[in-house]
Formats: C-alpha cells, structure tokens, sequence
C-alpha cells in the first residue's frame, strides 16, 4: 500500500468498513494466540494417568502464567509505545520520526529481554517459591519457567513488531506472523507432552517455537509493502524516543504488569484457601475467559490505528465516531459470550481438568465472571481510545483499574469475608468498579472531539 494509500484508506473509508477491515484480521489473530496459550493447559491436564500429577502440572503452568504476564507487559510496552507514535507520525505526515521510532522499540524490547533472561535463569527458584510454588509444583514450575524466560527477546520483539505492523494499518501481516506461531505451538504441544513425554518441558519448548517463529515470519514482513523497514541505523536510544515509548507504552506495562501481579496475589490466596486444585481451578477459568475476551481485544486493536492515525491528522470526528461503533457492538458480542459461558461452564471448564475440586472452583469463577463480561466493551475500547491520542496519564489509570486498583483489594479483602468464594467473585467486583471509572475517562476526552 502506497504511502499516499495509505494515508486515504485510512482517513476516508467509512469508519465500519475501515474497522471491520483492519479488525477481522485481528481478531483471528488473537483468538488464534488464545487458542494456543490454552493448548498449553489443555494437554499438560494430560501429561500422567495420576491426577495428582496432573493437577500440580496444571497449577505450575498457571504459575509461570506471571512470569509471562510480565514478558507479554513489557513487549507491548515497546511495542504499543513507539506503534502509537509512529501511526500519529504518519498521520501527521513525519515519516523520518516514524521510521526511527520503529528501529527504537524494537531495539529496546530485544535489551530488555535479554535482560530478563539472564537474570529470570540466574533466580529462578526464589521467583518460583515468591510465585506460590509449593512442593509438589515446584519442579513443574521451575521446568517451565527456565524455557519460557529464555525465550523472552524473541516473544518481546515479536510483539514489538507486531503492534508496529498493526498501527501502520498493516493488520493481514500481523495476523499471518501470529498465526504461523500458533500453528506451530499447537502442532509441537501434543508431540512434545504427550509423544515425547517432555511433560511441562514440551509445553515450554512449544510455546517459545511458537514466538520465535512469529518473530522470524513478523521480521521478514517489515520488508514488505511499504511496511517500515527496520534499521540498525535508525535506533535512537535517546530522551525524546523513550518518552514517547513510556507515554505511549505505559497504559499497556501497568494493563500486563497489573494482570502479572494479580495473577500473583490471586494464586497464592487460592493456594492458602484450597491448594491446588484452587490454583488450577482458577488458572482454567482466567485462561478461558481470556480466551472469549480475545475477540474484543482483536476488535479494539483494529480500532487503534484507525483512532490514532486519524488523531494525528486532526480528523477527531473519526476518532469519535470509531469509539461508538466499537462499544455498541462489543457490548452486544460480549453478552452472547457472556450467556454462553455461563450455560456451558461445567462442560467448558472439565475439558481442562478432570480434578472434582478444581471444577468446581473453575465453574463458580467463569460463571462470576461471565456476568460482567459485558461491561469489557466500555472497559477496554476506553483504554485502547485514551492510549492511541497519547493521554498516556489517563490511559494508565484506566489500564490498572481493572487487574490492579480495584482487583487487588478485592483479592484481599473478599477472600477474608466470604473464603473460596471471595477468590471466585474478586475479578467481577472489579470489572463493575472499572466500568464505572470508565465511563467519566472517556467522556472527559470524547467531549473535546468536534462533531
């Protein structure tokens, strides 16, 4: 797509059809990636005839979930960071800006995790033990984790790449980069755990081919087209880049980084509450609902480039007009998700584990958690709105609410009055809290846009 292409295609098509456009491909991505992340669980469920064995396997990978959690903040970190610049920077015309910024994101993501490897390798029984690891889970957890965090540089720059490639209004390489890896993660996972026996091992070696190979097929996409094409000589490291990326990026660190330490919190308070089984209960339902809510994530991230690309060229009536279209019909999608949740959550849940303890925790929480599934539409459409102009203080705020600032006391406090069933219901009173704190976000930005 020629650059003047560009430009037109994404100021001038009708808002639905530019969403739907850039969305589809999206959201195939992402429902793709959730798929995979869960065929983690789905066959380490299965790695032994005893399920003891199965449930702390199941519970280990729940564990690590953390640790990724944290590789996954800081790549979009990065990579939303220096996305969201470029995009305004192409809108506004500034392609030398827009160029080096992606030289720069992507440098930075490859520092940092390398970083993370050295150091995650170096402690990784400490972490293991700090993540909730007991006895029976530690070996798993530590196999696991070992792999993962060597595989970091790779999963932070192939996120990298990816958002930059989506808010360059380039989604179909986006979603054939992602799309590759999960084809091969889903094909290594059964024949890794189960053929090869390599247990939670064969799950971590899976999922960074898995990354590798979307960064390897994301990388040979920046040369295509009129894709910005990644240069050791364009990476600035400088003051005025790393502010664009924290201003940019931060919404989505606090966004992953607070879903990594209430993954935390939420493990070792189910742990002291109902041990593994809880651990694993919880960790199958987070995964699932993660995995319905990933179509909505899809749809609102065809909506980012639209949001900021139109910003930067001063069209806020778009921007606007793109905000309403994507909440009305979020809202509608997520209630049918919600409904049938919670109908088949006996049957979604005992396809992850076969433990009677930890269906019965994973039910109680999808079902909680499938009542305020609708109100993500606002939640999220919201963030991703407030983080494409660059209101990165308001964006930030908004992206802790929901795994942060209203989950963590709720985490806290529930389990202290009302047990297991605190632990089930903590996410939902959250989601409730982060709706209403929305809503006013939003409106504070959305009135300024001229009609």
């Amino acid at each position: 797509m020629a650059l003047q292409n560009r430009r037109e295609y994404l100021t001038t098509t009708p808002i639905p059809k530019l969403i739907l456009s850039l969305s589809v491909p999206t959201i195939i991505s992402m429902m793709v990636t959730a798929i995979y992340n869960t065929a983690d669980t789905f066959f380490v469920a299965r790695v032994s005839s005893d399920s003891a064995i199965n449930t702390s396997a199941t519970a280990s990978v729940g564990l690590v979930f953390t640790v990724m959690a944290l590789i996954q903040a800081t790549g979009f970190f990065c990579g939303h960071g220096s996305g969201n610049y470029l995009s305004r920077m192409l809108g506004a015309g500034n392609h030398k800006e827009a160029n080096e910024m992606a030289s720069t994101g992507f440098a930075l993501a490859l520092i940092l995790g390398v970083i993370f490897a050295i150091v995650g390798n170096i402690y990784v029984e400490p972490i293991a033990r700090f993540l909730g690891a007991t006895d029976s889970t530690m070996k798993f957890t530590q196999d696991y984790m070992r792999i993962i965090l060597f595989g970091a540089p790779f999963m932070m720059a192939q996120f990298v790449i990816n958002n930059q490639l989506r808010f360059q209004g380039s989604a179909v390489y986006a979603m054939v980069g992602l799309m590759c890896g999960a084809v091969m993660n889903m094909v290594l996972d059964p024949l890794l755990i189960l053929g090869l026996h390599m247990e939670v091992r064969g799950a971590a070696i899976a999922t960074v081919m898995g990354q590798c190979t979307s960064f390897i097929v994301l990388l040979i996409g920046t040369s295509k087209g009129e894709n910005i094409k990644l240069s050791i000589g364009n990476v600035h490291l400088n003051k005025h880049y790393l502010l664009e990326i924290v201003n940019g990026g931060a919404p989505s660190l606090f966004r992953q980084g607070m879903a990594a330490i209430s993954t935390l919190i939420l493990n070792r308070t189910a742990g002291a509450l109902g041990a593994d089984a809880a651990i694993a209960g919880m960790s199958v339902a987070s995964r699932v609902m993660i995995m319905m809510a990933s179509a909505l994530i899809g749809f609102g991230q065809g909506y980012q480039p639209v949001c900021s690309f139109n910003y930067g060229a001063g069209l806020t009536k778009r921007v606007k007009e793109g905000f309403m279209f994507c909440v009305k019909y979020s809202t509608i999608f997520l209630v049918l998700i919600g409904v049938t949740c919670f109908s088949f959550a006996p049957d979604i849940i005992s396809v992850f584990s076969k433990n009677p303890d930890a269906i019965k925790v994973g039910v109680a929480a999808l079902r909680f958690q499938s009542v305020t599934l609708p109100l993500s539409g606002v939640i999220v459409i919201s963030n991703m709105m407030l983080q494409s102009i660059g209101k990165g203080i308001k964006a930030s705020i908004m992206a802790s609410s929901r795994n942060g600032i209203f989950f963590i006391p709720m985490i806290l406090i529930l389990p202290m009055i009302l047990g297991l069933t605190g632990v089930e219901m903590a996410q939902s009173c959250a989601d409730v809290c982060a709706f209403a704190l929305a809503i006013p976000l939003a409106h504070s930005e959305l009135k300024k846009f001229v009609d």
